[in-house]
């Protein structure tokens, strides 16, 4: 049986992906026909049904409950994970809400985190995660909501950092950030979407055996050609929660979906 998958070219999704999609483990009869995308445009095609298997931003999965279910394992939640508010330099609160904001995506848990902690910026303007750090630098927006790879080079560009947007997540309702996860049509049956989750897992156990060694198909997707930089990105996005949302993991979800309603009343 063939499946459409879809995730991003980041390190995080393709050290989790690598053994499932390049037959290092066996997939028990299931083809994979994966599709490499920015996860905005991922978020999108979850709202028009289009793959059958997506990563997603945490922020969109609320619209998205009626149609896909989410998986136990290969998504990104944790502590200390958060995206970050850059710019220039220092800006005060009045200054943030007059300010042009860029921020990677409408539909992305970014927007939601950003959401929460400035509640009357209105002037955002919305691009692809690794257009925004140039765009500040260049002065084409005020401040930038940066995530992925960005999180480790901005500091050496000489740019500051606002807000940890994820840190303040965490003080305000003490549960992990969850920033993206894996969905699956619910138009198939429950066996084959435990079998395809259970798969997932056995992707992530197989990449974890074999690290700190990193995969060809990492190196050949990242943005960021460093091996130190992809390296920090596995570290700080693929964790236990990867391999199974557990009791914690689900219940942060949770808490993620009843803040999205509430912020968008």
């Amino acid at each position: 049986m063939e499946l459409t998958l879809g995730f991003s070219p980041c390190p995080n999704d393709t050290f989790i992906f690598d053994a499932l999609v390049n037959n290092k483990i066996d997939t028990e009869g299931l083809i994979f026909n994966v599709v490499l995308e920015d996860v905005q445009t991922l978020n999108q095609w979850a709202l028009e049904e289009k793959l059958n298997i997506s990563k997603i931003s945490y922020g969109v999965y609320p619209l998205v409950t009626s149609t896909y279910q989410l998986l136990n394992s290969g998504g990104a939640l944790g502590k200390g994970v958060g995206p970050l508010l850059i710019s220039k330099k220092a800006l005060s609160l009045q200054e943030i809400a007059d300010a042009t904001i860029a921020i990677p995506g409408k539909n992305t848990t970014a927007h939601l985190l950003f959401s929460l902690a400035y509640t009357n910026c209105n002037n955002k303007t919305f691009m692809v995660f690794h257009q925004i750090e140039e765009a500040v630098l260049n002065g084409i927006v005020d401040a930038g909501v940066i995530i992925h790879e960005n999180r480790f080079t901005y500091a050496e560009k000489g740019l500051y950092k606002i807000m940890d947007l994820g840190e303040y997540w965490e003080q305000q309702l003490q549960v992990p950030i969850p920033l993206g996860g894996i969905v699956m049509q619910q138009k198939f049956d429950e066996k084959l979407i435990a079998q395809v989750d259970r798969l997932i897992k056995k992707s992530v156990e197989f990449a974890f055996a074999n690290y700190p060694t990193l995969p060809e198909y990492v190196k050949q997707h990242a943005q960021e050609m460093n091996e130190a930089v992809m390296k920090q990105h596995i570290d700080l996005y693929v964790n236990n929660y990867s391999i199974d949302l557990g009791v914690d993991g689900k219940a942060a979800v949770e808490k993620l979906v009843e803040v999205f309603f509430n912020t968008n009343k």
